[in-house]
């Protein structure tokens, strides 16, 4: 029994698997982190370029034509040299079997000494080949069919025993075997032929070793020729392709490109257009439809613009007539007491109507104002909360009118944004206008909601709700649900989409969500930083479905 290892031998070894494989993980590690970027960048080369991918496939597609064919070729020439190495390896045993036969002549089989002689003289020295394909040395081996003459004869090589059984039955035989060459260590392939020789010293085998060396030589050149031409082949095949697809993606890039400045704004861009092939006929086309969208967006510009000032002239130039209307209209409602009661009742529509009518002409100022482009935000650091409480206390008489219960969840933390408090006020009471003015006399709930990149407020009315697709319809301009029902709040129709542009404003979100017997939510979303981005938001759009109650 061998003596026990030292034991901090013994455990150093049996730590060594934890600790290879340790490092193995960490360069593992190591490596993946080192050649992740340069992947990713490599997948994304590849995705982007339609040049690397033509070149790559051609190329790809190329060398595995080259490889099919290359192999075939190879095969080919290669069973040729072999073939006709065989033929003249043949013929030289042919024409060497007469000579052994001469050197045999005279001998009887008990002379061992002339046997012996005769041999040396058949296997002497080595003589050169004469095929076609080069000379190379050659050898010769002679054996007997006597054990008692064999041990007499020199070792010579050793030749493989399936080809001596071959020439022992009288026929001519050759196989391909490893074989010794003088002056050269170690075995080459060869080809040995064998082939008895009947004399009347006895019966021997004559055997010729012609070692393949120049045809291997032949064959390593033909491959090495083979391959370098087929890889100039596929360098070449890809770099036509790269360049071929290149006179095609330049023109699509440029196009690309072009698009892409028409599209920021500087409709003036064009391509500038060389022959007339299909390219340029592309590029003719793409110029047609940039022109034609300039005069169609010039033309829409001029009359947006057209719009915005006789919006805002008409709105301006009703103002002064408005102001005297007010002011003769206000006098009556004063003296509406002493008026009959039909008169007075006049009056009081009059004056409920001109408030509308300046409700309107003050929305249709606002909304100018964000077709021109003139709104700005005048932002401040705020609890939220403040503004949804003043926006609820501004409802509660038309609540209270109306017998519908307005119900507030605020929260207890404050709920901090940089907002402009004027307008964020302004969405709000649109929406709780809007809420009661379908409420059903069912409640009004609002709820406000923050997480660290956001804040939301939901108003929710349980009245008659919206049908599918008109939640993408109530901030339209005018757009009413149903036409036949009456305004409660006297609105103008401009209210949310007011409101959305407010919140646009602020690069916030104002989404609708309704439904048949079950209401509409309105959610707010607005970032806690002025122009901040926004992923989610804190409030649920859709209420939870109310629990089945079961009879």
């Amino acid at each position: 029994m061998s003596p026990a290892a030292p034991g901090w031998i013994s455990g150093g070894l049996d730590a060594m698997p934890a600790r290879l494989s340790q490092r193995l993980h960490t360069a593992t590690g190591w490596l993946s982190r080192r050649s992740r970027p340069g992947v990713s960048r490599l997948l994304t080369t590849w995705r982007r370029s339609l040049q690397l991918r033509v070149a790559a496939t051609t190329a790809i597609v190329t060398g595995l034509i080259v490889l099919l064919i290359g192999v075939f070729l190879v095969d080919q020439i290669g069973k040729g040299v072999l073939k006709a190495k065989r033929a003249a390896s043949i013929s030289q045993a042919s024409l060497g079997l007469e000579a052994a036969v001469a050197q045999f002549e005279g001998l009887t089989p008990g002379d061992l000494n002339g046997i012996r002689q005769a041999v040396d003289q058949i296997t002497s020295d080595p003589t050169r080949s004469t095929g076609t394909l080069g000379a190379d040395l050659f050898t010769k081996v002679v054996r007997s069919t006597d054990q008692a003459v064999n041990r007499q004869l020199p070792g010579g090589q050793p030749i493989p025993d399936e080809l001596r059984r071959e020439v022992d039955r009288g026929a001519l035989a050759v196989q391909y075997a490893p074989i010794r060459i003088p002056n050269h260590p170690g075995e080459v392939a060869g080809l040995i032929v064998g082939q008895p020789v009947n004399t009347q010293a006895g019966a021997f085998e004559l055997y010729y070793l012609f070692p393949l060396s120049a045809e291997q030589r032949t064959l390593s050149l033909v491959q090495r020729t083979v391959l370098l031409a087929g890889l100039a082949l596929v360098l070449l095949v890809a770099a036509i392709a790269a360049l071929v697809t290149r006179q095609v993606v330049r023109p699509v890039r440029v196009a690309a490109q072009t698009a892409g400045r028409l599209a920021g704004g500087q409709l003036s861009e064009r391509i500038t257009v060389r022959g007339e092939d299909d390219i340029a006929l592309l590029g003719e086309s793409f110029n047609d439809m940039a022109n034609s969208l300039q005069q169609q967006i010039q033309r829409l510009e001029n009359l947006s613009r057209l719009q915005q000032r006789f919006t805002s002239d008409v709105s301006h130039e009703l103002r002064t007539p408005l102001t005297t209307i007010r002011m003769a209209a206000e006098l009556l409602y004063g003296s509406r007491e002493d008026f009959a009661p039909e008169l007075a009742r006049s009056v009081e529509l009059l004056t409920n109507e001109l408030d509308r009518f300046e409700s309107l002409l003050a929305d249709l100022l606002e909304i100018s104002r964000y077709d021109a482009g003139a709104a700005h935000l005048e932002t401040e650091q705020i609890d939220i909360r403040g503004i949804v409480e003043r926006a609820v206390l501004s409802a509660e008489p038309l609540a209270l009118r109306h017998g519908v219960q307005l119900r507030a969840d605020l929260g207890d933390e404050p709920v901090i944004a940089e907002v402009d408090a004027r307008r964020v006020e302004r969405v709000l009471r649109n929406l709780l206008g809007n809420a009661l003015d379908h409420a059903e006399s069912r409640p009004v709930t609002v709820r406000v909601g923050a997480d660290a990149a956001s804040v939301a407020v939901t108003v929710r009315d349980e009245g008659v709700g919206l049908r599918p697709g008109e939640a993408a319809l109530v901030f339209n301009r005018f757009w009413r649900g149903d036409p036949s029902r009456s305004r409660l709040t006297g609105g103008t129709g401009l209210g949310l989409a007011i409101s959305l542009e407010d919140v646009r404003l602020h690069h916030g979100w104002l989404q609708a969500w309704g439904a048949r017997g079950r209401g509409a939510v309105f959610r707010m979303t607005l970032p806690r930083v002025a122009g901040g981005p926004l992923d989610s938001s804190p409030l649920p759009l859709e209420p939870e479905p109310e629990p089945e109650v079961l009879a």
